[in-house]
């Protein structure tokens, strides 16, 4: 195991910066640029501003600069956002996104896993037939459907919440969190399902159960900790994009988190906090998905990384 991990850990820099060369060419491919605005912007200023971040320099220039800062763990200035470094910007603005996330998260964890164990238990019943069907509209429904759906009828229709906001905690965090868990949960649901159906037929189950033990017993004990392994798998990258991913969600209901400043710095060419979220976002994935092999390993002693 200690090897294994050491191989990927070495491998991580790599990724990290083929995504950040990848990302940083293909937004300079894209038309427009930071100071490209509605009411120009006067020749001479933009002029300055251009030679003071080097952008009136070849690209390869600009790369090499930016490969620098990178290297002394400089995320450098926001383009549009005065005095503030991407450094900044996200201490801000992700804590937000990781209570939103967490939240999502826990909802979609305890909703998808009790609806997927039961539907299995009770196969070809009523509830396993509804309980999937609700998922597959999980699945098909986009948040910026679900979203404003749950703030006509909670917040507008009952009155319960906001319509937006992030000022009454935790009363604000309802509504978002349960429209990002959706899709989170449903998926969790059918991978529970599916792993719960190939589990509960093995023969190892089939002696737990001679032996008398109770159902309860079987399933948490013996059947759950194998049919975890695809919601594992799945939870690696499915947690990063719940932490930073929900930029959806965050517009609908104004959370002021990594997702909206995303959108945000995307239509305003700021070069440097696109890359500085990027960057951030392929941190997560690669180890979440380090965590979730490690994970594998102990759910199952089958698996080796000799």
């Amino acid at each position: 195991m200690g090897r294994y991990l050491l191989r990927r850990l070495l491998w991580i820099p790599l990724v990290l910066f083929l995504l950040v060369t990848l990302a940083f060419f293909l937004i300079k491919a894209a038309p427009g640029g930071p100071f490209s605005m509605e009411k120009e912007t006067p020749p001479k200023i933009r002029e300055n501003m251009e030679r003071k971040w080097h952008l009136d320099e070849p690209v390869w220039k600009q790369y090499l600069y930016y490969l620098g800062d990178l290297a002394r763990f400089d995320l450098g200035h926001s383009f549009r956002q005065q005095n503030r470094t991407v450094r900044e910007v996200i201490a801000e603005q992700f804590p937000n996104s990781v209570i939103l996330g967490v939240a999502a998260l826990a909802i979609a964890l305890a909703v998808g896993l009790t609806a997927g164990i039961v539907a299995a238990i009770r196969q070809n019943t009523v509830f396993d037939y509804s309980s999937m069907t609700v998922a597959m509209v999980g699945l098909a429904t986009p948040t910026f459907v679900s979203g404003p759906l749950l703030v006509m009828l909670f917040a507008m229709y009952l009155g319960w919440f906001r319509v937006t906001g992030w000022d009454d905690f935790p009363r604000d965090l309802i509504l978002p969190a349960i429209t990002l868990s959706l899709p989170f949960a449903a998926r969790i649901a059918r991978l529970t399902r599916a792993g719960m159906l190939e589990i509960v037929n093995q023969d190892y189950i089939k002696t737990a159960r001679s032996k008398g033990l109770s159902e309860t017993v079987v399933i948490v004990r013996h059947a759950l900790k194998g049919a975890l392994l695809p919601v594992v798998s799945y939870l690696g990258p499915a947690t990063a994009d719940i932490l930073v991913g929900g930029l959806v969600v965050e517009r609908i209901f104004d959370v002021p988190g990594i997702g909206r400043e995303f959108v945000v710095s995307a239509i305003n060419r700021d070069y440097t906090l696109v890359l500085g979220l990027v960057l951030l976002d392929g941190v997560l994935l690669v180890f979440m998905n380090l965590l979730v092999d490690v994970v594998y390993g102990f759910l199952d002693p089958r698996i080796r990384y000799d």
